[in-house]
């Protein structure tokens, strides 16, 4: 089993980036955090990296759910979704499967709540 549902796309980052947060706002989704590794890499120990940013997305429906079945289940949220310009103009956007990264919390009242958020974070990679 993956981790991760991916797609590539045409477009620099931040053309792809507005693409990612209009598909997770129809889902239900916003993003809560943004994190530009290649300039805090760059920033922090001088090392050079493709445009790479992560977006830490939040269905507050779903998180709500998730921390009353598990109360340290905030140490896996939000849910990451990753873009990174790998060549001029070409990205690919990749998300995690929370059902995949549930499973290393031994509780089943969060499979519910996994398979509902799986669902929405692959209608966001797939509408795309």
């Amino acid at each position: 089993m993956s981790y991760h549902f991916s797609k590539i796309l045409s477009g620099s980052i931040a053309e792809v980036a507005d693409k990612v947060k209009a598909s997770l706002t129809e889902q239900g989704f916003g993003v809560v955090v943004e994190i530009d590794m290649a300039g805090t890499l760059k920033t922090k120990i001088g090392a050079d990296l493709y445009p790479y940013l992560i977006l830490g997305a939040c269905s507050p429906k779903h998180a709500f759910a998730a921390i009353q079945a598990e109360p340290h289940i905030g140490l896996m949220l939000p849910c990451n979704i990753i873009l990174r310009e790998f060549e001029p103009g070409k990205c690919e956007v990749s998300a995690i499967d929370p059902v995949a990264s549930m499973q290393a919390v031994e509780n089943e009242s969060l499979g519910p709540v996994a398979t509902e958020v799986r669902a929405g974070m692959k209608a966001v990679i797939e509408g795309l």
